[in-house]
């Protein structure tokens, strides 16, 4: 397994991490993602920690705390070989004061986090979303007295925007507090927005990515094609409501491209796509999920081995789409050669 810094946090963790949305089951969205039990997960994280992939994602909304409660448990006992990885600031209560990132739910639901896990720290924590009617200045406060307390290592976010998670540095960096190294973002070859401007940020500020539904949310498993209707067993029919949108046209000239570089390279259409975003700026971890042992092997291939330059360029010109105001380049390309866009 290959091991990448984290932002400039100078901790490292594997080039591909392990979701558990699949595990627990409850609820109408996650339910479609998986049900993985305790015993399943445990064999899963067998194969994970074996292969190097020792870093598992979770949040305390998947299936109501149900994913965090049999990580933990599925970890007991080697605690120490694990990197774990949790999300919150969603609603998870009925409370008035269940949601958001004010001082009082972020410590009791890091508390609570903590019960569900098993563990007496949380090596990375992320804001779930941006919380617009608490002061960020409280915010970066309460997640640094988290830090200080050691119950938290290290801070991240995930679905911030841009101006977003710049005002929470520069208010972190302005008090003196803990920074964020982390940005859990949603990137694909059918989702590129992250390029826009939090790729910058993150070349700017010192922030890793870590990716969320690197295969477009299902669409890019190698299953959906062309004229011909959505597969049966795919979880597409339950969750496309919750999926980032896409165009078809684009998403089947992708999947076109995705398939000759395949044929080049004997290696599986989601083995290519995860393959391209590892060589992309910022990628610090990708996170995979697997219903079953055999999804997640055949997600470990995706590392080990690098597409070409010609066969990266083709993914980009199949997947490219114009950039919106402003980071598209104008004034004669005299803009642009100032300012280019990572590559």
């Amino acid at each position: 397994m290959e091991y990448r810094y984290l932002g400039n946090s100078g901790f490292k963790v594997p080039a591909l991490g392990f979701g558990a949305g699949t595990f627990g089951g409850k609820g109408p969205l996650f339910s479609a993602w998986g049900n993985t039990d305790l015993n399943q997960a445990k064999r899963l994280i067998d194969v994970c920690l074996e292969a190097g992939v020792n870093l598992f994602d979770t949040a305390d909304v998947y299936s109501d705390g149900a994913s965090e409660s049999i990580l933990g448990s599925a970890l007991k006992g080697r605690r120490e070989k694990a990197i774990i990885s949790t999300k919150l600031s969603l609603r998870a209560g009925e409370g008035p004061n269940d949601v958001g990132a004010s001082r009082a739910h972020l410590i009791r639901a890091t508390e609570n986090a903590l019960k569900r896990l098993r563990t007496d720290y949380i090596d990375l924590l992320q804001l779930h979303h941006f919380d617009a009617m608490t002061a960020v200045e409280s915010v970066m406060s309460a997640l640094d007295d988290l830090v200080r307390a050691g119950k938290i290592r290290y801070i991240g976010a995930s679905n911030f925007s841009g101006w977003q998670l710049m005002k929470s540095q520069a208010a972190a960096d302005r008090l003196g507090l803990s920074r964020f190294v982390a940005n859990q973002t949603y990137y694909s070859l059918i989702g590129r927005d992250y390029e826009w401007e939090l790729m910058p940020l993150g070349l700017d500020q010192g922030i890793g990515a870590v990716v969320w539904s690197p295969l477009g949310w299902g669409r890019l498993t190698g299953k959906i094609r062309r004229g011909q209707p959505l597969p049966a067993g795919s979880r597409l029919h339950d969750t496309a409501a919750f999926a980032p949108p896409v165009d078809e046209e684009r998403l089947f000239r992708v999947v076109d491209a995705l398939d000759e570089i395949s044929a080049e390279t004997a290696k599986s259409v989601p083995q290519v796509a995860l393959n391209w975003l590892l060589q992309r700026p910022t990628v610090a971890c990708i996170l995979i999920g697997a219903r079953d042992e055999s999804q997640l092997r055949q997600n470990l291939g995706a590392i080990g081995w690098s597409l070409s330059r010609d066969q990266v360029t083709r993914l980009d010109a199949a997947s490219e789409v114009t950039p919106p105001y402003p980071y598209y380049p104008y004034w004669n390309g005299q803009f642009a050669e100032r300012n280019p866009r990572p590559v």
